[in-house]
């Protein structure tokens, strides 16, 4: 069982400094917020965030690992005529969650990463070519892209996909929404999904389902890896 102690105010969301990690979540109106832990057999250990500065609620829990999954129940008014919906009986997903795993819980994940030196290649304006892609729809049918890794960002970062951009002329890619994003009820109940993205819950988090390695985390790894090889290659990265 994890013991909670009073951490720190910022940054806001999920933060593992190598021993632990630091939660923080903002709002001017609840009254107590729960940070919730959820093991793989989907049982909750309950901690009472202890501090609060401002509008932030804080705490830190020691020897807390990337890939635990958590939420947020908030305490407080019920009024939604004025916008306060707190209630308690519902897990939140964090603001600003790094990573989301199948849209139902935040993830903790590692903020260490090799860039190998990386850095955007701030090409010109008048040089400047911005090409707008769906991860999935641009790297669905390209033959030369092994077919496990296509529709991810893997595929968009394979050398056949930079290699067709540069045979363009492309110089920044303008990725459509790969925040997390829910597939709307009006929709599943049609029997579609959600193809644009414009349904955003986690402006932090890329989305899991683009990840050829799975939305436990290592959709954050496969992100950095893609915009790595763009820029490598002399292109840039640009989010709708």
């Amino acid at each position: 069982m994890h013991e909670i102690w009073p951490g720190k105010a910022t940054p806001l969301g999920a933060t593992f400094d190598g021993a632990g990690t630091n939660f923080a979540i903002y709002s001017e109106v609840a009254e107590k917020i729960e940070l919730c832990l959820i093991d793989r057999e989907g049982h909750e250990q309950v901690l009472v965030l202890p501090e609060r500065a401002g509008h932030v609620f804080h705490g830190y829990v020691q020897a807390l690992l990337p890939g635990q999954r958590y939420g947020y129940r908030v305490y407080g008014p019920w009024d939604p005529a004025r916008g306060h919906r707190c209630d308690p009986t519902k897990l939140l997903l964090d603001p600003y969650a790094k990573a989301v795993e199948r849209g139902r819980w935040s993830l903790v994940t590692s903020p260490w990463f090799d860039w190998s030196g990386d850095h955007p290649p701030n090409v010109p304006w008048h040089r400047t070519v911005i090409y707008e892609v769906h991860v999935r729809g641009f790297t669905q049918r390209h033959p030369d892209i092994p077919p496990e890794i296509r529709g991810t960002y893997a595929g968009l970062g394979h050398p056949a996909a930079i290699a067709h951009l540069k045979s363009l002329g492309v110089t920044a890619v303008e990725l459509l929404p790969v925040h997390e994003f829910i597939h709307e009820r009006f929709l599943r109940r049609k029997g579609l999904r959600n193809y644009w993205g414009y349904a955003s819950v986690g402006y932090f988090a890329p989305h899991g389902e683009y990840a050829a390695r799975g939305s436990d985390g290592h959709q954050v790894s496969e992100f950095k890896d893609m915009v790595r090889a763009l820029h490598a290659a002399g292109i840039e990265v640009i989010l709708d």
